[in-house]
Parts: C-alpha cells; sequence; structure tokens
C-alpha cells in the first residue's frame, strides 16, 4: 500500500504550511512567490531563478490535471483519449483566462463541494456493498459482507498472491523510497506556488493560518479515503475481469476499450481474460489513471452515482488547472515582465501578456497531458519533487534565517532545480538515453522521491555561499525579523 506515501505527504504539506509559513508569508506583503523571493533577497536575479522554478514546477503539475480531464472527456463522450485532452485544453483555457484570482477562488470552493460529495458517495456506497460499513476508512479494514469472516484486505492479499502480484499490503516500494517520497511530497506541498498565492490573498495575517488549517481538515477527509477507494476498486476489478470470458465482458469494459486506456490482447486464443502479474502471459492492460473513474461502473453502482464521479473528477482537474494557470501567467506577466523587463506596462498590456502566456502554458500542458511521463498521481509528484528541490528552500531560509543573502539563494535554487530536472529526465523521461531500471537510482531513491535529496542539496549549497559572502542589508535583516512575529500586516521597501 505505497499509495499511503500521497497522503502522508499531502497532507503534512499543510501542517508546515499552516505553522512555518503561511502567516509569515502573508505578514510580508507580496502576492506571488517570486515577489516575495525577489524583494526578501533584494535581487532581480533572484525573482527570475524563482519565475523559472514556479514556471517548471506549475507546467508539470497542469500537465497531470490535463491528462485528467482529457481521461474524462474520453470516457464519456467516447472519443480517444489524444481527443480528450485537446477538448480539456479548450475548457481549461475558456475557463482560466476569463476568471481572476477573486473568480477562481470562489468557483473552486465550489468545486470542492462537487469533488468530495462526488468522491464520498460512491466511496460509502462501495464501502457498504462490500463490508456492510458506512464510512470507507473503516469499511477497508473490515470483514467481508458475505458472511465468511474474512477481511477484505486479507481477501486483496489472497487475489493479488493466486496471479502472481506481490501482496497488496506488502507494497512495492523500499522504505527510504517511501520516505523519500514522503519528505518530498510534503515540503514540496509548502513550496507549491499556487497554494501558497492563497495565502497571499487573505484579509488579516491569521486568517492565513486558519485557513490553511481548514484546508487540511477539507483534504485529510479526501486523502484518507483515497486508499479505501484504492482497495475497493482493485477486488471489484480482479472479481470481473480475471479468467473470465471476454465475450461476457460488461458494457464499462467494452467503453473503456474505445478510450484506448484499457486493452485486451488475447495471447492464447481462448476467448478468456488473463489479468496476470507475467508480462509474457498477461492479456490485460489497465492505465491506473481510469481506476477512480471507473471505480462506480466497476461495482455496477447506479447512472447517477457514476456521472457524479465524473463531474467530480472535472471539478478537481479544473480547479487545479485554472490556478495552476493563473500562477503561471501571473509569474510571466507580473514578475518578468512588469518588474523586470517593462516597468512602465500598462494595465492592459500586462493583461494581456497574462492571458497569452496561459495560452502557451495551456498547450505545453496538453502536449504533456496526451505524451505522459507517468500516471496522473507520478507526474504530480515530480511537480512536488521541483517545488521541494527549488522552492522551499530558499522561502524557509527567507523567513527564518536573516544572515541568508540572494548569492546563497540564488545559488541553492540553482543547483536544486538542475540536479532535480537532471535526475527526472535520466531516470524517468529518458532523455538521456534509455531509461536506467530501478537498481541503478541513486540511493535507491525513485525520481518522485528525489526532491527530498535535492532539497537538502539546496539547503547545503545556499548556506555554505551564505557564509563565504556579504550579508544582507541591515533593512532586509530588519524586514525579516519583522515578519517572524505574525501580526498586522508589513509590505516591504526593498530597492534592488
Amino acid at each position: 500500500m505505497t499509495g499511503s506515501v500521497y497522503l502522508m505527504g499531502w497532507t503534512g504539506g499543510y501542517v508546515l504550511l499552516a505553522l512555518l509559513l503561511a502567516p509569515y508569508l502573508r505578514k510580508f506583503g507580496k502576492f506571488t512567490v517570486p515577489d516575495f523571493i525577489g524583494d526578501r533577497y533584494y535581487s532581480d536575479t533572484a525573482r527570475i531563478v524563482a519565475v523559472v522554478c514556479a514556471l517548471l514546477v506549475s507546467f508539470t503539475y497542469v500537465a497531470g490535471q490535463m491528462r485528467g480531464v482529457g481521461v474524462v472527456f474520453s470516457r464519456f463522450l467516447e472519443v480517444d483519449i489524444n481527443t480528450g485532452v485537446i477538448i480539456g485544453m479548450i475548457i481549461v483555457l475558456f475557463y482560466a483566462v476569463l476568471g481572476g484570482m477573486k473568480g477562481i477562488t470562489y468557483t473552486q470552493v465550489a468545486q470542492y463541494c462537487v469533488l468530495i460529495f462526488a468522491f464520498m458517495v460512491p466511496a460509502i456506497f462501495i464501502s457498504i456493498q462490500m463490508t456492510g460499513n458506512p464510512i470507507p476508512q473503516l469499511g477497508m479494514g473490515d470483514t467481508l459482507n458475505d458472511g465468511s469472516g474474512v477481511y477484505l484486505l486479507e481477501k486483496l492479499n489472497g487475489l493479488s498472491t493466486e496471479l502472481g502480484f506481490n501482496e497488496y499490503t506488502e507494497g512495492s516500494k523500499d522504505r527510504i523510497d517511501i520516505l523519500a517520497i514522503t519528505l518530498a511530497l510534503m515540503v514540496g506541498t509548502a513550496g507549491l506556488p499556487h497554494v501558497i498565492v492563497r495565502f497571499f490573498t487573505v484579509k488579516k495575517v491569521k486568517d492565513a493560518r486558519k485557513s490553511a488549517g481548514l484546508a487540511l481538515l477539507l483534504i485529510a477527509v479526501l486523502y484518507t479515503t483515497a486508499p479505501a477507494v484504492a482497495v475497493f476498486a482493485r477486488v471489484n476489478l480482479i472479481e470481473t475481469v480475471s479468467d473470465k470470458s471476454y465475450e461476457g465482458m460488461p458494457e464499462w469494459f467494452k467503453n473503456w476499450e474505445k478510450t484506448g486506456l484499457l486493452t485486451f490482447e488475447d495471447k492464447n486464443q481462448d476467448g478468456k481474460v488473463q489479468y496476470v502479474a507475467d508480462p509474457q502471459i498477461n492479456e490485460l492492460k489497465v492505465d491506473p489513471d481510469i481506476m477512480v473513474l471507473a471505480n462506480p461502473e466497476i461495482a455496477n453502482l447506479p447512472a447517477w452515482v457514476i456521472a457524479l464521479v465524473a463531474a467530480g473528477c472535472l471539478a478537481a482537474a479544473l480547479s487545479t488547472a485554472a490556478g495552476l494557470l493563473l500562477v503561471i501567467s501571473a509569474s510571466v506577466s507580473h514578475d518578468l515582465i512588469k518588474k523586470i523587463f517593462m516597468p512602465t506596462i500598462s494595465d492592459k498590456g500586462e493583461l494581456l501578456a497574462a492571458r497569452l502566456s496561459a495560452v502557451v502554458a495551456v498547450c505545453v500542458a496538453g502536449y504533456f497531458g496526451i505524451n505522459p511521463p507517468g500516471f496522473v498521481a507520478a507526474v504530480v509528484a515530480l511537480a512536488f519533487g521541483l517545488a521541494a528541490a527549488s522552492l522551499f528552500p530558499a522561502i524557509i531560509l527567507g523567513i527564518f534565517y536573516k544572515r541568508m543573502n540572494k548569492e546563497g539563494a540564488v545559488s541553492g535554487m540553482v543547483v536544486g532545480i538542475l540536479l532535480m530536472l537532471f535526475y527526472m529526465a535520466k531516470f524517468k523521461l529518458g532523455w538521456l538515453g534509455d531509461t536506467p531500471p530501478a537498481s541503478e537510482w541513486w540511493f535507491g531513491i525513485s525520481p518522485e522521491g528525489f526532491g527530498s535529496v535535492a532539497m537538502v542539496v539546496n539547503f547545503i549549497v545556499s548556506l555554505t555561499v551564505c557564509r563565504f559572502t556579504a550579508a544582507p542589508p541591515l533593512e532586509v535583516q530588519e524586514i525579516v525579523e519583522n515578519i517572524r512575529i505574525p501580526s498586522g500586516v508589513n509590505t516591504p521597501s526593498v530597492n534592488h
């Protein structure tokens, strides 16, 4: 059950946000991460590096969201996944370009309500159906509803081993990799530009901590349900398709085949579906990205529940994509063009630049949605790794270490992001030749977890360079002292 790293990492990240970042960033009085870094480190170079890092993080993250939107459209419009992604690109662009921060914030509140309702209703239905327990988090560890007294997880372990897979509860990752991924997700969450920007816009400093705490509570409801949904889906899938006649497959099976995300090849010509671990014998390939959406169909739930899940998946992807596009457009139009290259640009010109950058972002995200480097959760995890490797150390040192200067911060961000990009290119994307096997990973850590290593390197480089270069100006050190007391609002006036 290595998927629990996502639960621990993402929820833990909001704890870090609430305690260590949100109130202090709000008091600083800036409205984007590059704005904070540019002013805190009194340097346009630091601002530019932060913009590049924020763009890389956001592009990677939004690629995963475009893939998710494409999966939904491909299934319910019965088109291939590429067409689904293109349709999603058009809708996301229209959705994000017309709305500003306030509009997107309010729509995201509504979308969370749709999302949590859409995710929880089928989970409760299936939990009752399989175990008789209406609470999915408890149902996952309960006994089956058939009177056998067998626990659900015990049954899943048995089904998995029969088909040649490892026991489900054993997981497939080493402890060091699990620890690294969890840490990367935690600090990456705390460094995500589109999450942090929300805390810059609340009215009061104390509201920043309150909103982070509320977000943690709401997100925990969703993430603690996810492992249960995965267990339910796995059991239902195996029991529905394994060693069953292809001609007798239910309608959902044939519908997903049309998308290309579920494929069957009858290798032994016996007319039955062989779903096993051995790739030489296995005849069924199921894209991991379809499981949440297909779960209620596999469980034979009513059509309205299936439609509800589709709405929830779209709400999740669209709300996140909109927030990411807002960060991308603000980073380009405000932090680069307005602050550095064209300080006299009009508001109309800045808005045009923001919208053009959103168009480019959607096109790039669409390409990676069609040609993904992994399944959605893995792609998103890479974005967290990039944030952990680049932005988190600069932010945390900028708040709590007044001796940290521009040379240290810039050096750390550059080394951290380049190291993470190299590792991704070599071990995930295959851009540097053939992708090496897992046995060749450095320290046994996967690309999804390597952000934690790159983060440590960033800290070391930042602190080392800082010690051998000039201290920040006294006015900057005073600002750092001031923001450590998170009450009121401080607007720094730093010239660089």
